[in-house]
């Protein structure tokens, strides 16, 4: 009987010592696999992330005529019309017209871009000229090379129905003399026409 009870406690021990031999290699096991260790791999997930998110970013700039001209980011599949929107839209004096027949809206921004809105230009009494409102020609006899239709520039002496699509295809010019520099006319051509144009 006494063997008996010896015998049962040595297996009260070695049971318990089994126990804790058990645990304590869980523990090194969970320690050497880094299940302690979750807050690492979290920051490397967030710096991802944020990698991913710079990439689709683009700078863009748009001057001109609008009520708030400056460099804004946007997403790089973003369109010119929310650009327009940031910038909080046209400014009275935008030219309308050349906006019409030169602006694509849907287009998709690109980085680095730059987007210049022309004013419309005033007349010689101070006034704004009705030509650049109804995208016709003349202000003090003159005709406006940025506004002007097709049959318009025909009338100008030398100028025929190739040079006039040259010179629209060409828009917008900042003075006459953007003909010559961008290979519109020969200078033969543009000395034909100079006192008879203008840009506004």
């Amino acid at each position: 009987m006494e063997n008996w009870l010896i015998s049962s406690s040595n297996r009260k021990i070695l049971l318990i010592t089994l126990a804790g031999l058990i645990l304590i290699g869980f523990g090194v096991i969970l320690f050497k696999t880094g299940g302690l260790g979750t807050s690492t791999k979290v920051e490397v997930l967030d710096a991802t992330t944020e990698i991913q998110n710079e990439g689709g970013k683009i700078v863009v700039e748009i001057s001109g005529e609008v009520e708030k001209p400056g460099v804004y980011n946007f997403q790089k599949d973003d369109r010119v019309d929310d650009l327009l929107i940031a910038a909080g839209g046209f400014s009275a004096d935008a030219d309308r017209v050349w906006i019409e027949q030169n602006l694509n809206r849907a287009a998709k921004l690109a980085d680095g871009q730059k987007i210049y809105i022309p004013p419309l230009r005033q007349g010689f009494a101070g006034q704004a000229s009705t030509s650049s409102i109804t995208g016709n020609t003349s202000i003090g006899g003159k005709i406006n090379i940025n506004t002007a239709d097709a049959k318009t520039l025909d009338s100008l002496p030398g100028i025929g129905p190739a040079h006039a699509q040259n010179i629209i295809e060409h828009r917008p010019y900042s003075s006459t003399q953007d003909l010559l520099k961008n290979a519109v006319l020969t200078p033969g051509d543009y000395e034909k026409i100079k006192d008879m144009i203008t840009v506004f």
